[in-house]
């Protein structure tokens, strides 16, 4: 059976979607998205919280929003989001 492929413009449609909570800019516009890795239908993606010490429960959301959005994107299989520069981070991932 043929691997479906992922269209990368739709994965980085779905990351520009997701806003942080407390600021309410989506996380693209503040840089915060620092990798972005599709490979066999997995997707890798890494952001960085705007402080080490950002609420736990908005760097959650954040990580909670990109994953399922790529999961929307046709081809996606499995998702694995990772906040780097968080003093919750291990918590979070």
């Amino acid at each position: 059976m043929a691997q479906e492929q992922v269209d990368i413009k739709e994965a980085q449609r779905q990351i520009s979607k997701v806003v942080d909570p407390e600021i309410g800019m989506p996380i693209v516009e503040m840089n915060l998205v620092d990798k972005l890795d599709i490979k066999n239908g997995s997707v890798d993606v890494e952001y960085h919280a705007t402080t080490q010490f950002c609420p736990p429960v908005f760097a959650l959301k954040i990580s909670q929003d990109l994953k399922e959005g790529l999961l929307q994107v046709k081809g996606v299989r499995d998702v694995k989001v990772m906040v780097t520069g968080h003093y919750f981070a291990d918590a979070i991932n």
